[in-house]
């Protein structure tokens, strides 16, 4: 459907591991004033003087995480660096470096991983994150992406998921939904092509869903935004597995429950057009749909005023006693128990 049909294959197998990765990471650039050595020797070296260090790590495996029928190589690269980017944004962190680490097979061409790391130079530069080091093996079945994310932050400026309070405001930013109803399209694009190769899709009413999900972007000026309104969430998580599932981890690790509302939830007009046509309920692809990557926090209550106008950020509920549940009220007013119905990487 989307594939690439350049006749040039050049086989990796030629350069060899090291020629390879001097090949891949000729075009990194070092930015980040705590990069002592990045490439090039056994490990790198960072020096992050008086501010505190967090570490992330994220794995990506083909048929499990993405399908190159229609994930660009370039596009895969960059969510591949968001995805991480992302959980160093959750805990109040500033992104500065990165890890990468791949297993491929040998249908992969050169240049094949050369447009896989055009998407991840890409996004190192729009998130200004160095690349520091790495891996390469081979693979008996297919592509593996494996990225570690480093950031660093005052200590007192970090935000872990166990900071919620009872009648803490619960804060989204962003809209949600969007990234799964975009991979429900390309799916059904993805049937209908198998069955007519002929049959090239027309994705013109669906491109802000597909870019979510093919493109999505870490909200890395949230940190900032917040420090400008001199609000200081009590936690926050990014929402990679679902809405859902991510409040859940929230509500645990804080001892806590919630209320979510549904007509406070931010939706897209074009996901509530595509979720009609798939007849699909956009609540439920809201809560539990993942990969939107946006940032879910709660905040004290007396923030409220501070956080009302900025058209980034949504109230969408408020945490509770934790004997009290976990909660979504819907339009009309009824109250249903909240389940976790977002990924699961273990699931079968």
């Amino acid at each position: 459907m989307l594939e690439e049909k350049s006749p040039q294959r050049t086989s990796i197998a030629q350069l060899g591991e090291f020629g390879l990765i001097d090949h891949l990471t000729k075009h990194f650039e070092i930015n980040q004033p705590s990069t002592i050595k990045g490439i090039g020797d056994d490990s790198a070296v960072l020096d992050f003087k008086d501010k505190k260090t967090v570490v992330s790590t994220d794995l990506l495996i083909e048929g499990v995480h993405f399908d190159l029928a229609y994930m660009p190589l370039k596009h895969l690269g960059y969510k591949a660096v968001v995805a991480n980017v992302s959980d160093i944004c959750a805990m109040n962190a500033t992104p500065t470096q990165i890890t990468v680490s791949i297993a491929v097979s040998n249908r992969f061409p050169l240049e094949a991983l050369e447009e896989l790391f055009a998407g991840i130079t890409l996004a190192s530069k729009e998130y200004h994150v160095d690349v520091i080091g790495g891996d390469t093996t081979s693979s008996q079945k297919g592509l593996i992406i494996s990225i570690t994310a480093l950031g660093e932050a005052n200590a007192e400026d970090i935000v872990y998921r166990s900071g919620a309070k009872e009648n803490d405001l619960l804060v989204v930013t962003g809209d949600i939904g969007a990234a799964y109803m975009g991979l429900q399209v390309l799916e059904r694009e993805k049937q209908v092509f198998q069955v007519n190769p002929n049959n090239q899709p027309d994705l013109d009413n669906y491109t802000y869903l597909i870019e979510r999900q093919l493109k999505p972007e870490a909200r890395k000026d949230i940190k900032e935004l917040l420090e400008k309104l001199e609000v200081k969430p009590t936690s926050m998580i990014d929402i990679s597995d679902g809405l859902s599932s991510e409040v859940m981890h929230i509500c645990k690790q804080s001892n806590v429950g919630c209320t979510i509302y549904e007509e406070k939830l931010p939706l897209d007009p074009q996901l509530i057009s595509v979720c009609e046509e798939f007849n699909i309920d956009s609540t439920t692809v809201a809560i539990n749909g993942g990969e939107d990557y946006e940032l879910l926090f709660t905040i004290a209550m007396e923030d409220f005023d501070k956080i009302k106008a900025n058209p980034n950020l949504t109230v969408i509920g408020h945490m509770t006693k934790a004997t009290e549940g976990k909660h979504l009220v819907t339009r009309a007013n009824q109250k249903i128990e909240l389940k976790a119905r977002g990924w699961n990487a273990l699931e079968e």
